[in-house]
C-alpha cells in the first residue's frame, strides 16, 4: 500500500470505525517497540549460558528483522516496518541513542582514568596505532574489491576504518569483565582504563572523520570550520558548563538532599543534553556527540550523577535503546555478502581487526612488564565491539561513506569479534574462583583459647555488609564477639557485596571501587547517627581490620564471599538475613534485605568453607549491660553458638544466659538417639562456658 507521508496521522478512530490501527503511526509504533524487545529478549535468554553480553542479542535482534531474515518476506514488511514508518523509528532510536551516549559520558570518570597511570594510556594508544595501520591496507583492498567504495574520498574512507578498526566498546567490556569476574583484578583495572582512553579518543577521531566527510562534496575548508567549531563547543562546555554543573551537584549533596534531588536540576540536565546534542548538529558533527561531552561535564562525586543514571537508564537502554538496533537491522542486509569472494575479504576485515588490536595491546603489555598471559587477556578484551561500533558503522553510512556490502562486513565483524572476547578469555586467563574442594572446615572452636592456648589462635572473621541500612547491627555484633580477655586475637574482614546488574549505574560502581583500589568503609548512616567501623572494633589493640569489596551478579556472589572466606582462611561467616516486609511492616525498621539475596545466603551456607552465622536485624541494641541468650539444643551448629556466646561473655557489660533443652527418650532433635559421649562434650563445654 502507497502513503503518502504528509497524510499520515499519529492516531486512528478504532477497528469501529474501519480504521486499521497499523497505519497511523503511533499505534504501529508500539507495534514494532514491542516486537523488537520481544525477539531482542528472546534472544539474549538463549545466548545466557553462552555467558555473552546483551548487546550480541540486540544486533542480531535487529538483523534479524531486517531485509537478512524477516525482511524477505515482503508483506510482512510492508505491514510492520512499512517505509514511511523509517523515519518515526529512526526519530524516536536517536532519541534514545543520545541519552544512552549521555550516559556512557556519565560512565567514563575522566579523574579515575587519569589516575590508572601511563600504562593504560600507553597500552590504549598502541592498540590504535596499530589498528589503523591495518586499516591503510584494508581500506586499499576494500576499494579495489567493493564495487562503488572508491567513491568516496581515501580520507573519508581511511578514518572510518580506521575507528571502526580499533574502537574498544567500554560498556560493554565493563559487563564482560563482571561475568568472567575480573573487575577488581589487575587485569580488569588496567582494560577499563585503557578502554576508556580508547573511548575517547575514538570519539575524536570519529568526529574528525564526520567533519571530512561532510565537507567533501563541498569545499575542504568547510571541514575546517567544522573542526574549529567543535573544538570551541568543547572549550566552551569545560569554561562555562562544567562549573555550572559543579555547583548543580554540590547543591544535590548537601545534608538532607542525600536521597532526594530537586526534580528542577534533573529536568534542566536532561534539557541540557538535548540542547547539547542540537548545537553539535548545528556545527556539523552528529548530535550524539553533544550528548557525550555533556556527559563526560556532569561531575561523578556525589548524588547527583548516580541518581541521573538511576532515573532514565531503564527507560533508555531497556526501551529505546533496541529501537536502534531494529533501525540499524533494518539498514543491514547481510545477503550482501555473495560468493566466496565477498566471504574471503569478510574474513580478512576480522583477521586483520582482530590482529592489530591483540597483537598491539600484547606487545605494549609486555613491554610494560605484564606477565605474557595477561598481556594476552588484555589483548583479547579490548578486541570487543558491540554497540559503540555499530555507532561508529550507522554515522558512516548515513553520511554516504560506507555502501551495503561494506556496511554489511563490518557489522559481522563487530558481531565476531564481540562474540569471540568471552571464550577465548576464558580460555587464556580465567583465575580460578570456586571452591572445588573443602579439605578442612573451619570453626570457632579451632579459633577458642580452650583449644589452643599455647599456639595464640587468631580469630578471623568475614563480616558481609550490603550498605547502611544492616551495618550498625553488624558493627555492634562485631563490638560484642571481640572478648579482650580471650588468648586468641581477631582479624576482621569487612566484605561489602554490590550487586552487579545490566544497568549503566553498575559501572559507576566500578568507578567508586577503583578510585583508591579496594574502598574503606568508614562510614555508614542511620538516622542521625554516624557510625565509624574502623573507631569501633579498633578500640582494642588486638583487633585488626581489612575492607574487601566484591562487585557481582546475585547467581554468582556465593562464589565470591566462599572464595574470600577460604583465602583469608576466615573462621565465620556473618550475613545479614534477607528480610522480606510483612502486614503491619513498620518502615522505620532498619534492614530490609530484599528476596534476591536469599539465593545469595541459601548458597553461601552450602558451599562455606568455614561456619556461617545468618543475623537477623531487629534493631541490636547498644544499651549496657547487653544480655545475651545462647539456645542450646545439641549438635555441631549449637556448639559453635555457645562458642561465640562464650566470647560475647568475656566482655565485662554483657551477661549471658545459656537455656539447654534435653528431648525426651534419649533423642536430639533429629529424632536419633543421642549417644553417651555427645551429651558429655555437651555437658562440659556448657560447664566451661558457664564457669568462664
Amino acid at each position: 500500500m502507497v502513503f503518502n507521508i504528509t497524510s499520515i496521522k499519529t492516531s486512528s478512530d478504532g477497528v469501529w470505525q474501519d480504521d486499521n490501527p497499523l497505519h497511523y503511526a503511533f499505534p504501529l509504533l508500539i507495534v514494532q517497540t514491542t516486537l523488537v524487545i520481544f525477539i531482542s529478549r528472546l534472544l539474549s535468554f538463549f545466548l545466557k549460558p553462552l555467558r555473552q553480553p546483551k548487546v550480541i542479542a540486540e544486533i542480531l535482534g535487529g538483523i534479524l528483522l531486517g531485509p537478512s531474515a524477516l525482511g524477505q518476506y515482503k508483506e510482512l514488511t510492508q505491514w510492520v516496518f512499512p517505509s514511511w514508518s523509517t523515519p518515526i523509528l529512526e526519530s524516536v532510536a536517536s532519541v534514545g541513542l543520545l541519552f544512552f551516549l549521555f550516559l556512557v559520558g556519565l560512565e567514563l570518570d575522566l579523574t579515575s582514568i587519569r589516575r590508572s597511570g601511563r600504562r593504560a594510556l600507553w597500552i590504549a594508544s598502541s592498540g590504535i596505532l596499530l589498528s589503523f595501520l591495518f586499516g591503510i591496507g584494508i581500506t586499499f583492498l576494500l576499494r579495489k574489491t567493493v564495487i562503488g567504495a572508491d567513491r568516496v574520498g581515501f580520507a573519508q574512507c581511511f578514518l572510518f576504518m580506521g575507528v571502526s578498526l580499533s574502537i574498544t566498546a567500554f560498556p560493554v567490556l565493563a559487563r564482560i569483565l563482571a561475568e568472567l569476574k575480573l573487575l577488581t583484578t589487575q587485569v580488569g583495572e588496567t582494560a577499563m582504563a585503557a578502554a576508556a582512553f580508547n573511548d575517547i579518543a575514538a570519539w575524536i577521531l570519529l568526529a574528525l572523520a564526520v567533519a571530512l566527510a561532510g565537507g567533501s562534496h563541498k569545499s575542504p575548508l568547510l571541514s575546517l570550520w567544522v573542526l574549529m567549531s567543535g573544538v570551541g563547543f568543547v572549550i566552551f562546555m569545560v569554561v562555562a558548563v562544567r562549573p555550572a554543573m559543579e555547583w548543580v551537584a554540590s547543591r544535590c549533596s548537601k545534608p538532607g538532599h542525600h536521597d532526594h534531588v530537586e526534580e528542577g536540576f534533573i529536568c534542566l540536565t536532561l534539557a541540557g543534553v538535548m540542547i547539547s546534542g542540537f548545537m553539535t548538529d548545528l556545527i556539523g558533527i552528529h548530535s550524539i556527540f553533544g550528548a557525550f561531552v555533556f556527559g563526560l561535564m556532569i561531575p561523578k562525586h556525589g548524588e547527583f550523577a548516580g541518581t541521573l543514571i538511576r532515573r532514565i537508564e531503564d527507560f533508555v537502554c531497556g526501551l529505546l535503546l533496541p529501537l536502534y538496533f531494529a533501525s540499524s537491522g533494518l539498514k543491514t542486509n547481510v545477503n550482501k555478502i555473495k560468493g566466496m569472494e565477498a566471504f574471503g575479504l569478510l574474513a580478512v576485515v576480522i583477521s586483520t581487526a582482530c590482529t592489530g588490536k591483540i597483537l598491539g595491546t600484547f606487545l605494549m603489555g609486555m613491554l610494560c612488564m605484564i606477565p605474557a598471559r595477561e598481556s594476552l587477556a588484555l589483548g583479547l578484551l579490548m578486541n570487543t565491539k558491540g554497540l559503540v561500533e555499530l555507532i561508529v558503522l550507522n554515522i558512516g553510512k548515513e553520511k554516504k561513506v560506507l555502501n551495503d556490502e561494506m556496511f554489511a562486513i563490518l557489522v559481522m565483524m563487530a558481531l565476531v569479534t564481540t562474540f569471540m572476547t568471552t571464550p577465548m578469555v576464558m580460555a587464556v586467563y580465567k583465575p580460578a574462583r570456586k571452591i572445588l574442594s573443602i579439605v578442612h572446615h573451619r570453626s570457632l572452636m579451632e579459633s577458642s583459647s580452650h583449644y589452643l592456648r599455647t599456639l595464640q589462635a587468631e580469630l578471623r572473621v568475614l563480616a558481609c555488609v550490603h550498605g547502611s541500612k544492616n551495618s550498625p547491627s553488624m558493627i555492634n555484633l562485631i563490638d560484642s564477639i571481640q572478648s579482650p580477655n580471650t588468648y586468641s586475637n581477631m582479624k576482621l574482614y569487612i566484605l561489602h557485596l554490590l550487586e552487579l546488574t545490566e544497568r549503566s549505574s553498575s559501572i559507576m560502581m566500578v568507578h567508586k571501587v577503583r578510585k583508591n583500589g579496594v574502598p574503606r568503609i568508614n562510614n555508614f548512616r542511620e538516622g542521625k547517627s554516624d557510625y565509624k567501623l574502623e573507631s569501633a572494633v579498633l578500640k582494642e589493640s588486638k583487633v585488626k581490620v581489612r575492607s574487601l569489596t566484591t562487585i557481582s551478579a546475585l547467581p554468582t556472589m556465593h562464589d565470591d564471599i566462599c572464595h574470600v572466606a577460604d583465602k583469608k582462611r576466615a573462621a565465620i561467616i556473618i550475613l545479614p538475613f534477607h528480610r522480606q516486609p510483612q502486614r503491619g511492616y513498620n518502615e522505620e525498621e532498619p534492614a530490609l534485605i530484599g528476596q534476591g539475596w536469599e539465593v545469595v545466603n541459601q548458597r553461601v551456607l552450602s558451599h562455606a568453607p568455614c561456619t556461617v552465622a545468618l543475623l537477623v536485624d531487629r534493631g541490636l541494641s547498644r544499651s549496657n549491660p547487653k544480655r545475651v541468650c545462647v539456645v542450646f539444643i545439641g549438635g555441631p551448629d549449637n556448639r559453635e553458638a555457645l562458642e561465640l556466646g562464650g566470647r560475647m561473655a568475656a566482655q565485662a557489660d554483657t551477661k549471658l544466659t545459656i537455656i539447654r533443652f534435653l528431648m525426651k527418650s534419649g533423642e536430639d532433635e533429629n529424632h536419633s538417639p543421642i549417644k553417651p559421649e555427645d551429651a558429655d562434650i555437651d555437658k562440659v563445654n556448657l560447664k566451661k562456658k558457664i564457669k568462664d
